[in-house]
């Protein structure tokens, strides 16, 4: 019998590891691996992207703390990764945040399978068509503190506002009109999405000016006093 070829090596997984994740727009540059996903808000970044409703990005706190990051870790185990029918050992957590070479890729190869699994079992569909999950996704997100498209008592105008948007070439079947639908749900999401984190790219960019006036204020004074002093 003949043996079954060599699986793909260490340098080709991560290679796809690496390309998978450069589709994903992250907050802030992948540097340092290790060091970046020590927090976990890379991470939540991650899922959220594929799974908008799945997360709350402002429950997570960049940080540079011990323990915010496990706070962190803690809080996308219990809210997030446990609805992947995932779970990050506690030991796995210690290493992460302490930065542990080959940690962050081990647990996004993880987080990329039970992303895949969970994509693999929407495109099935469990009997049900393809636009249900996306309307009730698209209800979830808009509850983390975007603006809603439409409230309990606007509820017939908005479906009517949003029926005129959504126009199907003439002769299309069913099939033809939830593949559309669901695939300008998923357009949605990711318009979303980007917009969040640009908001917050923004708000740390504000944050860093705030600290260099602050740092600038500072020298200047101590330029003042040790001119004084001269004097």
């Amino acid at each position: 019998m003949a043996a079954e070829g060599p699986g793909p090596s260490p340098d080709t997984s991560l290679v796809s590891l690496y390309r998978w994740l450069d589709t994903v727009p992250l907050s802030r540059p992948r540097r340092n691996i290790a060091r970046d996903f020590s927090d976990g808000v890379l991470a939540a970044e991650v899922v959220k992207f594929f799974f908008p409703s799945l997360v709350e990005l402002h429950s997570f706190v960049p940080t540079s703390s011990t323990a915010q990051k496990v706070a962190n870790w803690g809080h996308l185990n219990r809210k997030v990764l446990s609805k992947l029918n995932l779970r990050v050992p506690e030991e796995m957590i210690q290493q992460l945040v302490r930065s542990r070479p080959g940690m962050a890729e081990q647990l996004l190869q993880l987080l990329r399978e039970k992303i895949q699994e969970r994509q693999r079992q929407r495109k099935e569909g469990a009997g049900q068509p393809p636009a249900e999950p996306a309307a009730r996704e698209e209800g979830g997100y808009l509850d983390t503190g975007h603006p809603k498209v439409q409230s309990d008592s606007g509820r017939g105008c908005s479906q009517e506002g949003a029926a005129r948007a959504v126009t199907f070439p003439a002769g299309a079947g069913p099939g033809d009109m939830r593949q559309q639908l669901a695939e300008r749900e998923q357009a949605l999401h990711l318009a979303r999405d980007t917009i969040q984190i640009l908001q917050a790219k923004v708000g740390r960019l504000e944050q860093l000016l705030l600290l260099k006036n602050l740092r600038i204020d500072d020298l200047s004074r101590r330029l003042q006093q040790l001119q004084g002093h001269r004097r």
